[in-house]
């Protein structure tokens, strides 16, 4: 054997289990977001801004993967469609979050599973099975679990108006898992990212001057550990393991989201955490368990 034949480079293998614990941990940073969005906002920068920020960091990184070959064009429109949808949706979800509560705002953005095998069905032709409507259910029962229904007024209407927020992720989850074979993971978050930044540009064009430059260094500190901690290695975790398992394990794993989201507004903002929302916790955890895995499609050879 020649010593000076060069080694293969292959893809990690992710067996469901190890597949599933990893789109689990991404999901955890993803939880995070409130703790930077809320401490962004008080600084004074605009929702639109802290979503452009957040991908525009990832979106520049990953740029040079976007693939431009005639065979993937087709999937990489589909996932810049979807992440352009994504990075208009997460807008509606920031600026819930200035008036409302962040175990309230995750109790709304939990749907996202149901969202999700319904464009499945739809868009894949999966038919979900009963264990993954099931989960979807435990999913959300844990967020009626501590849905506070003292909510009204302004505050009910931003949360109805954060809908789109859980739809759109719904969406590239089918998209990234189900509709875009061709593509390679780093392919796939460049699509993504690249997309995001897109969608949110022209929110970003209408903002105030002064509510879209962070002011001083520590604000841009921030906004870098965003960037890093709940988008640019969450999303390539994601994107790498989600097609290992479709979009409705994904789904429900993802929903390890609203515990974090709970503990967090317990630490960081004093947020109340009685029974029910332990109670919702165990729900998720179960959730994750019982929604069957479902193999990605293979990629079409010539």
């Amino acid at each position: 054997m020649s010593l000076n034949r060069p080694l293969p480079l292959r893809a990690p293998r992710l067996t469901p289990a190890t597949a599933t614990l990893a789109v689990t941990a991404a999901c955890v940073s993803f939880g995070m977001v409130p703790l930077f969005a809320k401490l962004l906002l008080d600084a004074g920068m605009s929702a639109a801004s802290i979503g452009f920020f957040r991908y525009a960091s990832s979106a520049l990184i990953m740029f040079p993967f976007l693939p431009l070959a005639r065979e993937k064009r087709r999937d990489a429109f589909r996932l810049l469609g979807a992440g352009i949808l994504m990075g208009i949706g997460w807008v509606s979800y920031l600026e819930a979050l200035e008036v409302q509560s962040v175990a309230m705002v995750g109790l709304v953005y939990m749907t996202y599973p149901v969202f999700a095998l319904l464009l499945a069905w739809l868009l894949a032709r999966q038919t979900p099975t009963l264990r993954a409507w099931g989960g979807c259910a435990l999913v959300l029962a844990a967020a009626l679990l501590i849905f506070d229904g003292g909510v009204s007024g302004a505050a009910s209407w931003s949360l109805l108006l954060s809908l789109p927020a859980p739809i759109m992720f719904a969406l590239i989850i089918v998209v990234l898992t189900c509709l875009t074979p061709s593509l390679t993971s780093v392919e796939k978050l460049a699509c993504g990212m690249v997309g995001c930044v897109i969608g949110l540009a022209p929110l970003v064009a209408l903002t105030d001057p002064a509510a879209f430059l962070p002011r001083d260094g520590d604000v841009w500190l921030i906004l870098l550990a965003m960037g890093l901690v709940t988008a640019l290695i969450p999303q390539l975790l994601y994107t790498v393991a989600a097609p290992k398992i479709g979009p409705g394990r994904s789904a429900a794993a993802g929903a390890v989201e609203l515990p974090t989201m709970i503990a967090l507004g317990w630490l960081a903002f004093g947020e109340t955490v009685g029974a029910r929302e332990i109670a919702a916790s165990g729900l998720v955890l179960a959730a994750i368990l019982l929604v069957p895995p479902i193999a990605p499609p293979r990629p079409q050879t010539a």
